[in-house]
């Protein structure tokens, strides 16, 4: 508690910092908004377009260039909206842009070709400001911004624990990131960095997973992200769940700038910039290193050992005419911890030790260039490689420590991904592409067996696969207010001879300005994590790998969509969906378990492609955006996850909660005499339905030595419910060419420890509960200069 009592002091004594930092009476900093218009379907510039920023006065505007560049000089800091319009185009408006001294800002807006003729034009402003910039997804999508990103409490900068305040979305409750959509497994979570699937992107995170307690994907790097929670369009495949679509920005084209960052959870260093300012070539780079280590000692947090990890990111955008523009890309991160555990925490005997190390790194090259003045192809070629190192020791009959598990995960891929879109005038777009991944794995892994008095072989192979994917996609602009988007999607492995063809349609109809329904259907398919096929399963005391054909794990998508906006900062929205899925791996027999409920690692059973599973519920988004310097975020979900296994039982799913909450509102406060410095104050209530658990065998377990669960009754027992509450308050100082910003992100701040799985303790032979992550403040100061 004492440290915890340091935190209050330290950041009293930063905000003083901050007040002594403030500008000079009479100081007005300034800064500079620019950026880019582009036509949405075929990336062409449009020239001519004008932009301007509403409510200011005088009229603050200007006209694009040929290229379609625009660039507004010595514009007020604070929160701005622009409005795009051109002839033939229907408005843009983007609002809440946030400027700050020490660095200018970088729009790239896309204009959407009007329907009607040039004769019967009347130009609309775009209204939809969560929808994401994908003209092919009508349904289940949201835009994450990096403003909103900044601003929610509790998301700490990462996020993937940002969009779990969505409709749909739940967190786990235990201090990881992984997320849940609409009931399903958060393994199958699909991650993409610019157009292309990638490894998990997370530090300390198992074999198999999407999640982890901190992301390598760094906020100060990223633009606005795109978030699929269903139904997704046809480009999408190799996934069941959802699908989060990021890119990182491109670096400053005109002047250098800097960020400096340190916290609680890290020191971090920005930088971006020109290579050639006439053709508008940029960097930007970014690296972080962990202070977790702080948090250990303080007694904020018993981490059981000191986490240490590191992460860099890149990317370079280099404009070359007549081979289009080139972007190079990367991203890696490490980390590793060791623990130590004792019975009782006096005691000098350790009684196991525990050591992980994880690994993750992508590097990439993408080309968009032109193939006409209504087209353009964008490929993208990318290496990654993930895994992870973990060793055990514990006592057994002997006070001395003995191995207990050792395994060695690694996985790498090459993926090239090429993608044409052509536009036919004002009512058509078509897509279409081809993505091939070609993997190499070596997976080791053995596990001391009690029972047995052995190890026992979990993995213990090299070698390669390949999945094969081709898509095409169509968007019918029917009428000025209906949009169809029909399209199909094909995989095929290398493990199997199947050939799983996947039908997607969608359709949205607004039949008032203000009211939309919406529909879609899809089919999705998903292969397994390349450790389950290649797993080492016993029969009769002999090594056999059963699961090398198991098929695409698949999932149909149906959703139906109601959305009005009630005003011009007001939306509501509601979703209700229904998913079957089929083809899911379950153990041969008359078993309970199936892959819809794993979690870490890999399946050690025989399986048949023979589970089903079914999800549904309604998903509720009351919105109020950002205006008059306040915001709020309702969200509500109600659905049913089950699964039924190859005993065909229909059971509760492992991540099944039943419902969800979440409240998030904040405001901001203009400070200063010039008013161009702000304290925000943000808060989030969340409220996680109970779920279901495996309750543990203890008298097998004490026989086998570690946890054995009672299948034959799974997931009968629950926990409890999660409920968090987290504040975020926050101070943005500007002077005239740098900026300060100092901020305090508290989760869980009234403590709540509920009762969220149970495991089985090896040292003392019972079973123990795990709870919630309790009470965590993190505090950062941010230099922009």
């Amino acid at each position: 508690m004492k440290a915890i009592a340091r935190y209050p002091s330290f950041l009293i004594w930063l905000l003083l910092a901050a007040v002594y930092a403030a500008p000079a009476w009479g100081q007005s900093p300034t800064t500079t908004l620019k950026g880019r218009v582009v036509d949405a379907d075929n990336r062409q510039p449009v020239p001519l377009a004008t932009v301007i920023i509403v409510g200011s006065s005088p009229l603050v505007g200007q006209i694009t260039d040929e290229d379609g560049y625009f660039k507004l000089t010595e514009v007020a800091l604070g929160r701005v909206t622009i409005r795009v319009s051109s002839l033939g185009y229907e408005d843009r408006v983007v609002p809440n842009i946030v400027l700050i001294s020490g660095k200018e800002f970088y729009a790239e807006v896309e204009l959407k070709e009007a329907f009607t003729t040039l004769a019967e034009v009347v130009v609309k402003p775009e209204t939809d400001r969560g929808g994401v910039q994908n003209e092919m997804a009508l349904v289940s999508s949201r835009s994450l911004s990096i403003e909103a990103a900044e601003r929610y409490a509790g998301g700490i900068g990462d996020p993937a624990r940002l969009v779990s305040s969505f409709a749909g979305v739940a967190g786990t409750g235990d201090g990881n990131n992984d997320i849940i959509v609409r009931g399903n497994n958060p393994r199958f979570v699909q991650w993409r960095l610019e157009g292309i699937e990638i490894p998990n992107p997370n530090h300390f995170s198992g074999e198999g997973l999407t999640g982890g307690p901190i992301s390598v994907l760094n906020s100060r790097m990223l633009a606005n992200s795109s978030f699929y929670t269903g139904a997704f369009p046809a480009a999408y495949g190799n996934v069941l769940s959802s699908v989060f679509d990021v890119d990182f920005r491109n670096g400053n084209t005109d002047k250098r700038e800097h960020s400096f960052s340190v916290g609680a959870l890290g020191i971090d260093f920005t930088t971006e910039g020109p290579i050639d300012r006439q053709r508008r070539s940029s960097y930007l780079v970014n690296y972080r290193y962990s202070t977790l280590g702080l948090l250990d000692q303080l007694g904020v947090v018993d981490f059981g050992g000191v986490p240490q990890y590191q992460d860099a990111a890149f990317k370079v955008q280099v404009p070359t005419g007549k081979l289009g523009t080139i972007f190079l890309f990367g991203m890696g991160g490490d980390s590793r911890i060791d623990t130590e555990y004792r019975e009782f925490e006096d005691s000098e005997q350790v009684t196991s030790r525990y050591s992980q190390r994880s690994r993750v790194g992508i590097v990439g090259v993408k080309q968009v260039i032109a193939t006409g003045k209504d087209a353009y192809l964008k490929t993208v070629v990318s290496y990654s490689g993930n895994g992870s190192t973990t060793g055990g020791m514990r006592v057994f009959d002997t006070p001395t420590l003995e191995e207990d598990s050792d395994a060695r995960l690694a996985n790498t891929a090459l993926r090239i991904s090429s993608t044409i879109h052509h536009k036919l005038g004002a009512r058509h777009l078509l897509t279409a592409g081809v993505v091939g991944s070609f993997f190499y794995f070596d997976f080791a892994s053995k596990r001391f067996d009690v029972a047995a008095d052995e190890f026992r072989v979990g993995q213990d192979i090299t070698g390669t696969a390949s999945l094969m994917q081709g898509f095409t996609s169509w968007k019918w602009r029917i009428a000025e207010h209906l949009s169809l988007v029909s399209g199909l999607h094909l995989e095929k492995t290398s493990l199997n001879r199947e050939i799983s063809l996947e039908p997607r349609a969608s359709l949205r109809y607004d039949f008032t300005d203000r009211q939309a329904v919406t529909a879609a259907f899809g089919v999705h398919g998903n292969m397994t994590s390349l450790s389950n096929y290649f797993a080492v399963v016993y029969e009769e005391g002999q090594p056999i790998q059963p699961n090398t054909t198991l098929k695409l794990l698949k999932a149909r998508h149906f959703v139906v969509g109601y959305e009005n906006r009630l005003s011009d900062q007001l939306r509501l929205k509601v979703e209700a969906y229904y998913q079957s899925l089929y083809d899911i791996g379950v153990e041969t027999g008359e078993s309970s378990y199936s892959l819809i409920n794993q979690q870490a690692d890999y399946s050690d059973r025989r399986l048949e492609s023979t589970g089903l599973g079914r999800n549904y519920g309604i998903d509720l988004t009351l919105e109020k955006y950002f205006s008059s310097n306040y915001y709020f975020l309702v969200t509500g979900s109600l659905y049913q996850a089950r699964y039924r296994g190859s005993d065909a039982v229909w059971r509760n799913a492992r991540f099944n909660g039943n419902y969800l909450a979440n409240v998030l509102v904040g405001k901001e406060f203009p400070v200063g005499k010039a008013r161009n410095n702000t304290w925000a104050v943000n808060g989030k209530f969340n409220l996680l339905g109970a779920r279901y658990l495996m309750a543990i065998d203890l008298d097998r377990s004490i026989a086998n030595g570690s946890a054995v669960y009672d299948e034959a009754h799974a997931f009968t027992d629950r926990g409890e419910n999660v409920i968090s509450l987290n504040l975020a308050t926050s101070y943005q100082v500007n002077r005239e060419k740098v900026s300060h910003s100092f901020k305090l992100d508290v989760q869980n701040v009234t403590g709540n420890e509920a009762v969220i799985d149970y495991y089985y303790n090896t040292v003392n032979q019972q079973i123990e509960e795990g709870t919630q992550l309790s009470l965590l403040p993190v505090l950062s100061y941010t230099l922009n200069f």
